[in-house]
């Protein structure tokens, strides 16, 4: 799709990482975010700002048209009511602006995509729980093979579903994941979980016009359905 024959490119913010990198000679604290989930914006016809885990990041609510929660550390589990496990590594700083951020999203009615972290915060912020350490649940460590290494998993969709209207009923995906989905939260439904052992993979936000998470890293995919998606809700929401 061309998107000048359309109008203006949605609007798409994008929850950027704040730490430290090397460029050239130099260390310095960045704020970032991996090159492939900008490019898979911009190829669905999007345009992508960078957010970053600033306070008063969700003021800017009102001057996009999508949000793309991205992968990144555990979440703090004081926020769900756990104790913390000892595989838990999470990030004060952004826990505090993208939960700020998504919930200043679902109020305004905004049409977002969560991967990985983002789904897990979406569950958060509904006030469901997750699972810390998905090993000692299930027994393996299929979801997350090791450092750098995506595990494939196949998916199955739930029919009628905002994914599966994009993806299909079944599906091939990338994840690394060692923590997920426990309870739900409040107005969320599973729509996909792994074929393999049955871990919810994907969650949505019920009577919403587009508000999905996922479990995978749907940027390493080949599949441009979830993020073709966000950009058709994206322009919808903008004419509407």
């Amino acid at each position: 799709m061309n998107p000048s024959k359309n109008g203006r490119r949605p609007v798409i913010g994008v929850s950027a990482h704040t730490g430290p990198i090397r460029v050239a000679i130099f260390d310095m604290t960045a704020t970032f975010v991996a090159q492939t989930f900008l490019d898979r914006i911009v190829a669905a016809g999007g345009l992508p700002v960078l957010l970053p885990p600033a306070p008063a990041a969700e003021t800017v609510i009102d001057r996009l048209d999508g949000l793309l929660m991205l992968a990144g550390p555990d979440i703090d589990p004081a926020l769900y009511g756990r104790p913390r496990h000892p595989m838990t590594r999470s990030d004060a700083r952004r826990d505090t602006a993208e939960l700020a951020l998504l919930g200043a999203a679902v109020q305004a009615g905004l049409p977002f995509l969560g991967i990985c972290r983002g789904m897990q915060l979406l569950n958060t912020l509904r006030g469901g729980t997750l699972h810390q350490h998905l090993p000692d649940l299930i027994g393996h460590e299929r979801h997350s093979p090791g450092d750098g290494v995506y595990g494939a998993q196949k998916v199955r969709l739930a029919a009628g579903s905002q994914l599966a209207g994009a993806m299909g009923e079944t599906a091939l995906v990338s994840c690394h994941h060692h923590q997920a989905v426990e309870d739900l939260g409040d107005g969320l439904v599973a729509t996909a979980w792994s074929a393999d052992d049955g871990t919810v993979e994907a969650v949505e936000l019920a009577d919403y016009r587009f508000g999905v998470g996922v479990e995978w890293h749907a940027e390493q995919d080949p599949d441009d359905g979830p993020f073709l998606a966000l950009i058709d809700a994206a322009r919808d929401y903008r004419r509407s």
